[in-house]
């Protein structure tokens, strides 16, 4: 790791605070793990209400092992939900599964920035692992060429994190609307989910703001060189 004073000032902070988002969301998620919802649905039962409701037939709904891993994949049409979330019957549970079944309704109806997310993923994939090494490797050779490059990578990288942000909310807000007009949780019971979403969104600002921050360190570092 190439360390700097800009990586103290800029890059620590924001790693602090990707790290008290993800203890909040484990926190929030366990917490309203242990609550049943009343009306006794499950995330997959949740999930395929939704999808029912807003005419999405060809979106299978399926268990996938591990913790959190929950996510829709628009190239198979799959919504894959985590064992605590497929099939239990919980206020976080069923938060979860409406929150991924938001990014299915999003897909059906050509919601922008996911078709643009999703577009982005290789560029991303590739920024994000090559753009940081190639500009650090620019700076310690004194290679200006490569330095360019990497940081025009890595802006890809950020940008995909930048444009991740409308898509969470937008599926979030997609989701508390459908448990809600569905009535699939009281109103009592939509401020847990609401808490669970929010604290999964805290950690999608703080990977962002992370993002921006060593983007803006490089970026800085580049030009005091060049001085």
């Amino acid at each position: 790791m190439f360390f700097d004073h800009y990586y103290l000032l800029l890059v620590v902070p924001t790693l602090i605070l990707s790290m008290f988002a993800q203890i909040k969301v484990k926190s929030a998620f366990s917490k309203y793990s242990q609550i049943r919802c009343s009306k006794n649905i499950s995330g997959r039962e949740a999930a395929q209400i939704i999808l029912k409701e807003n005419s999405i037939t060809d979106v299978a709904v399926e268990s996938v092992s591990g913790s959190l891993t929950d996510h829709y994949d628009p190239r198979s049409k799959k919504l894959r939900l985590s064992e605590p979330v497929y099939s239990q019957p919980t206020i976080a549970a069923v938060g979860v599964a409406a929150h991924e079944a938001g990014h299915a309704i999003q897909h059906a109806k050509g919601y922008g920035p996911l078709g643009l997310r999703s577009t982005m993923v290789p560029v991303a994939n590739i920024g994000s692992r090559f753009g940081p090494l190639l500009a650090i490797g620019g700076l310690m050779f004194s290679i200006p060429l490569l330095l360019d490059i990497g940081i025009f990578l890595f802006g890809a990288a950020v940008l995909f994190y930048v444009i991740t942000l409308p898509v969470e909310f937008n599926a979030s807000a997609r989701a508390l609307a459908m448990l809600q007009s569905n009535n699939i949780l009281s109103q009592q019971e939509l401020v847990g989910a609401k808490k669970v979403l929010s604290a999964a969104a805290m950690t999608y600002v703080a990977s962002a703001l992370t993002a921006i921050m060593s983007l803006l360190r490089l970026i800085l570092i580049a030009r005091g060189r060049r001085r």
